[in-house]
């Protein structure tokens, strides 16, 4: 059994994880173990680089025959966070994730050597995870219960080639957004419930930079050398 830790953002990306991504994952001999960054209990959020050192460290360096992989927002990120102020001077959404993830596979391995680096496998959602919610709006208007908005969601979906490209402001990320029109969102009840409903297929379908981490996690065959 291959395993991988996967350091989350927060509950909503952790019970993703686990009730989402966890089943499919193990069918492929991929054993997912999901945690909030930071001390355990912790809601998550606040992603800085000496909290994610640390949930490194206790992972690669602790556990040398595991992966580590990630589950943050890009949009949460601080500018301080590696490759996120050259990233936001890109455009396209695959350039800026692949700046963001590449400088922080050196950050890892400036910190701990190649060896445990090699191990790790970083990944940023575009722009926020409520994103991959976007990927069939029927779905997500019956999750909440309201399924007469799912014009609304929809409207917003069109405006944007795929789910990922809903943008990263304070006023128009995919969370605000939903909140703009249900109020009464919550996590991790809501997000959770419209993944499930909306299926992992549809959401790699709909999302292909998401689905490209997916598939690295899927190509793990082997335990680490």
């Amino acid at each position: 059994m291959i395993r991988v830790h996967v350091i989350c953002e927060g509950q909503t990306e952790e019970e993703f994880v686990r009730h989402v991504l966890s089943p499919m994952l193990l069918e492929r001999n991929v054993f997912l173990l999901p945690s909030c960054i930071g001390k355990v209990g912790h809601k998550g959020g606040n992603v800085n680089l000496n909290r994610l050192a640390v949930d490194i460290r206790e992972r690669l360096l602790k556990d040398q025959d595991c992966y580590c992989t990630t589950l943050f927002d890009y949009y949460g990120l601080s500018i301080a966070f590696p490759g996120k102020l050259k990233g936001n001077s890109m455009i396209d959404i695959a350039d800026k994730q692949s700046q963001v993830s590449q400088a922080l596979s050196n950050w890892v391995a400036e910190l701990f050597g190649n060896s445990p680096a090699s191990r790790f496998i970083p990944y940023v959602q575009m722009y926020e995870f409520e994103g991959l919610l976007f990927s069939k709006p029927e779905k997500l208007a019956n999750a909440i219960g309201k399924p007469y908005l799912e014009k609304d969601f929809q409207k917003i979906r069109t405006q944007f080639l795929t789910p990922e490209w809903i943008n990263d402001s304070p006023n128009t990320a995919p969370s605000k957004r939903i909140k703009q029109i249900f109020h009464a969102y919550d996590k991790p009840k809501h997000p959770l419930l419209a993944a499930l409903d909306i299926g992992l297929d549809k959401i790699r379908q709909e999302c292909p930079l998401f689905n490209n981490w997916i598939k690295r996690l899927e190509a793990l065959t082997g335990a680490p050398a």
